[in-house]
């Protein structure tokens, strides 16, 4: 073999080489956007799910709230009540006082 046959044996091995990497790189990239494809739906997903129960949560601390509310109604009338009553005493009591 020749100086030139054994350059161009080199060259040529050299070539499929490169050929074979990019094949395996061209694979890998394929591999990668499927990959990140998938994450992106998945993140759109969790997304969706975050916003919903963020949503949920609001209604239940609204729900909560209102209950509360109803439920403390009843007690806040009541120590309204005895407020007015004990106002109407010192009031009274004022008055006898001043007489």
């Amino acid at each position: 073999m020749t100086a030139n046959e054994k350059i161009l044996a080199t060259f040529e091995t050299r070539i499929r080489q490169m050929i074979l990497r990019f094949q395996e790189l061209k694979k890998e990239n394929q591999e990668l956007y499927a990959m990140i494809e998938k994450n992106e739906k998945g993140i759109k997903d969790l997304q969706a799910k975050l916003e919903q129960q963020q949503s949920d949560y609001q209604s239940l601390k609204m729900a909560k709230m209102i209950e509360i509310t109803d439920g403390d109604l009843g007690g806040a009338k009541d120590r309204l009540s005895k407020l007015i009553r004990d106002v109407n005493k010192c009031i009274a009591i004022l008055s006898d006082e001043n007489q």
